[in-house]
């Protein structure tokens, strides 16, 4: 069985996370070549896909030829010819909906591999930023990026790629032939070109910025929409249902205004695009009679000829109806690719030490949130915490106590001064082996929405069944989860919701114990407790204590009596340091503290 009363040295070496870079700039349009080097992982089976698509594009564009071979047949060549030319009108249709049906599976098969691996990725490159990186940004906005961003970035690289090539061999196609059949009738048709070519031209510039908007809106819903179901029990704790739904409605009504401005730009686009067309289709058919009286055209050839026309002007209509997809795709791709090109700001490669003493030292650290650079919270700040020591750090609230803690777990870097281990500065250190070096017990533990077992072994992943119970009987823990009815299979819930305060709080002591870490952080771990679970998970830390250097952060001050040293931080500076009986005798800011407590 593990010993969970000293602490495990362990040098393994873990991967580094990223290094220091500048955030790339906005992009202000589509990126084709990197959008389009989303798809080359599944070049195979696109590249039958598009075959597919030649075989089903070459079935449709034979087809108005075997339709007017048809017509010319009737009453001109007997009953078999006909029936001999429907035949095999049939067996190409047949064909061309095989190859259709073949290319539509292989692009959204590979559309969904493109999707899952380009999720796979982002979210990669999102765990992989710092901290101050989750300060700056909502949660539902980097949601919204795994969730909507990607899936049109997913249609750019199959659905209207497949659209696109479809769309434009047939129309390419279908301009050839009725340029070999009659050029002259050719030329009415593609008389409409150049309009539609600056219409389509002002409508994209339009329509992608007015998408990026409509973007930008809903994610903002997604964000107010996570925030308050995150907090939901503080919006009912105050009865706040009616302002939190009215606040989601009018991110919802701006989302709205802003798709309604979008769906005008597109309605003026659609009808400038179906007026050019049947003013096109117009054109041929009064042309192709003057042809048809003169004879110059058979009437087969004019129906082949209507039949290509429809074909192009179905073409320019899809292809045109595309715009306002790579337009969104514009705005998407910006968002997309800032995040996987973004590298953290904090260089987290480094050594890793062979053993660890718990030897911490911070020297003249100046440091100030990157969300709030004007605030400094700690300035100046000098603590040498010995190995296997325990000291106490206290003060008045806003003092930067909890910040010294994130510090020591090197969850930000000082603007100035250093923080070392055993003597070796924090940026020479691996970040990754570094907070396993560090356990943290806070005063509101996070537990995930799995089972108790679950989150125990979070602290180790390759602990057995049996190291965890262990943990869990150290932590004082064992004995309420052994009398729920799944005992360690029982769901803690989200944010551990289905356990009391204490019990969540004896989880994480086990998940902590189970890392075995040299230096230890209690960040007011007892404060939120009652009387009896405060005693059952002191119990708890006093073993989790035992031979690791550790740091008690607590503004209940009958918590830290029993520390080797009591440390004031007040102002970002340490202002006392001593025992707490020798604190107290020094009539200073701890004394002051301790009056207000306990009316000495």
């Amino acid at each position: 069985m593990r010993h969970f009363g000293g602490r495990r040295h362990d040098g393994s070496e873990q991967p580094a996370s990223g290094s220091d870079a500048a955030c790339p700039g906005r992009v202000s349009r589509l990126d084709r070549r990197r959008v389009l080097a989303l798809a080359r992982p599944e070049w195979r089976a696109l590249t039958l896909a598009t075959l597919a698509l030649l075989v089903a594009a070459g079935g449709s564009l034979s087809a108005p030829t075997l339709a007017g071979r048809l017509v010319d047949s009737v009453g001109a060549e007997g009953r078999a010819t006909l029936d001999r030319t429907a035949l095999f009108l049939l067996g190409v249709f047949a064909v061309s909906g095989l190859a259709a049906a073949f290319r539509s599976y292989l692009f959204r098969v590979a559309g969904e591999r493109i999707v899952a691996r380009l999720r796979g990725d982002l979210y990669a490159a999102v765990m992989q930023q710092e901290i101050a990186f989750f300060d700056q940004r909502r949660t539902g906005e980097l949601i919204n990026r795994l969730a909507s961003d990607t899936t049109v970035l997913q249609n750019v690289v199959t659905v209207n790629l497949l659209t696109a090539l479809r769309f434009s061999l047939q129309g390419l196609g279908a301009t050839a032939i009725l340029l070999w059949t009659s050029w002259q009738l050719t030329l009415v048709m593609l008389a409409v070109v150049p309009l539609v070519a600056i219409v389509a031209g002002v409508y994209g510039r339009l329509l992608r910025r007015g998408s990026k908007d409509v973007q930008d809106a809903l994610a903002r819903t997604s964000e107010v929409a996570e925030e308050t179901l995150a907090g939901i029990r503080t919006v009912r704790a105050f009865a706040r249902e009616a302002t939190e739904v009215n606040r989601y409605r009018n991110a919802i009504e701006k989302s709205f205004r802003l798709a309604r401005r979008r769906a005008k730009l597109v309605a003026v686009f659609t009808g400038v695009m179906s007026f050019a067309g049947f003013a096109a289709l117009a054109a041929v058919l009064w042309y192709g009679a003057v042809l048809l009286s003169q004879g110059v055209l058979g009437f087969g050839e004019l129906t082949s000829f209507l039949l290509y026309t429809f074909t192009v002007a179905f073409s320019i209509a899809a292809l045109s109806g595309l715009w306002s997809e790579f337009a969104r795709a514009a705005g998407a791709s910006e968002r997309v690719f800032e995040l996987l090109d973004r590298q953290p700001q904090l260089n987290s490669a480094g050594q890793c030490l062979p053993d660890v003493a718990g030897n911490l030292e911070l020297k003249d650290v100046v440091f100030a949130y990157p969300s709030r650079p004007e605030s400094p919270v700690l300035t100046g700040c000098n603590l040498h915490l010995s190995p296997g020591s325990v000291a106490a750090l206290v003060g008045p609230s806003g003092g930067g106590k909890s910040t010294v803690a994130a510090l020591l777990c090197r969850l930000y870097d000082p603007q100035q001064g250093q923080l070392l281990l055993d003597g070796h500065p924090y940026p020479q250190l691996d970040a990754s082996w570094l907070r396993a070096q560090v356990g943290i017990v806070s005063q509101e533990p996070i537990l995930f929405a799995t089972s108790v077992r679950d989150n125990i072994r979070y602290g180790r992943l390759d602990a057995t069944d049996s190291e965890i119970e262990a943990a869990a009987q150290a932590a004082n823990a064992h004995q309420f989860v052994s009398a729920f009815p799944e005992s360690y299979e029982t769901l803690v819930g989200e944010r551990g919701v289905r356990l009391s305060g204490g019990q969540k709080q004896r989880i994480a002591i086990a998940r902590a114990l189970l890392k075995d870490p040299a230096i230890l952080v209690l960040d007011e771990a007892t404060s939120a407790l009652d009387t009896e679970s405060e005693h059952l998970v002191q119990e708890a830390l006093e073993r989790l204590m035992v031979g690791r250097t550790t740091l008690v952060i607590a503004h209940r001050l009958s918590t830290v009596k029993d520390a080797d040293r009591v440390v004031v931080l007040d102002g970002g500076r340490i202002v006392e340091s001593g025992t707490h009986n020798e604190l107290v005798a020094a009539q200073g800011l701890y004394r002051r503290l301790v009056e207000r407590q306990f009316q000495v």
